[in-house]
């Protein structure tokens, strides 16, 4: 199954993602609407072209139209959204979704939902270290992975659209995971690095770092500029993953640690080397 230009997308939450769903989406032909809460959210993807036409009210009529749709939520409004207006849902229709954490979202949803339509979770692996639609373009995907969460619920054409869906939106790299392979790499890939991030900037409050930093500073924290709502949500909901590799982190740091405190050079430059051939591969 193939997303074609005779299907009309939805897209619920005009954030960052979902803006930027919208914009590649609209900029390829596709007829794309939205719900949003903020009118202001609304007009500016309408003047820059984002979206032909939208609501920032749960219209039924409007909802029953779209055959596509695209739920860029937070994952406590996305399951809400749900339990309250997924009667309004074309019959037939495919729902996907940008959560950042599957277990938690994908069951529920997939259990609560009407028999006659489908929910296919996927994660694009895009962002930046700001939010809103006012900051959102297309271009984020460029390069970027997306990975398709199926479940035993979903059926293979279901996955196919999906990923035929990343391929649209201009994503490099397509992947497939179970929801728990999903949750588990989610948590050292991302959630971890923004722990690390946060604890790193938390470490010194001095204004005046900018004057004396260098790149690696500025690299190594850009994403501690964090939306906290939406990130401490996420954290609580992989908590088990994320505490087993902030474990495993803090052992390792401790071992470097301990290690420098003993001047133990050749295991500092066993650990240099094992982390250089680590992160080769992410340049090949």
């Amino acid at each position: 199954m193939e997303i074609d230009k005779s299907q009309k997308i939805l897209v619920v939450g005009l954030g960052l993602i979902g803006g930027s769903y919208a914009q590649a989406l609209s900029d390829q032909g596709y007829e794309v609407g939205a719900i949003t809460k903020e009118a202001s959210d609304l007009q500016f993807a309408l003047s820059r072209g984002m979206i032909r036409h939208g609501h920032t009210q749960v219209d039924g009529d409007y909802v029953g139209g779209f055959d596509v749709v695209i739920f860029a939520l937070y994952p406590h409004v996305f399951l809400q959204w749900l339990k309250d207006y997924q009667h309004l849902l074309k019959p037939g229709a495919l729902l996907t979704d940008v959560t950042g954490v599957k277990v938690p979202v994908v069951y529920p949803v997939q259990q609560m939902l009407r028999p006659d339509v489908e929910f296919i979770a996927a994660h694009p692996m895009a962002g930046r270290e700001c939010c809103g639609v006012v900051n959102a373009d297309k271009a984020i995907f460029n390069d970027a992975n997306y990975i398709v969460v199926p479940t035993a619920a979903n059926r293979q054409e279901a996955v196919e659209w999906c990923k035929s869906l990343g391929r649209v939106l201009g994503f490099k790299r397509i992947s497939v995971l179970s929801a728990e392979e999903h949750d588990q790499m989610i948590a050292f890939l991302s959630q971890l690095t923004h722990c690390i991030a946060i604890s790193l900037m938390t470490c010194n409050n001095s204004h005046h770092l900018k004057d004396y930093t260098g790149d690696s500073f500025r690299d190594l924290t850009r994403i501690a500029k964090i939306n906290e709502e939406m990130w401490s949500e996420l954290f609580l909901l992989n908590k088990e993953e994320l505490l087993r590799q902030m474990d495993i982190f803090i052992d390792k740091f401790m071992l470097l640690r301990n290690d420098l405190a003993a001047e133990n050079v050749t295991e500092i430059k066993n650990m240099m080397r094992q982390s250089t051939a680590n992160r080769a591969y992410f340049d090949q």
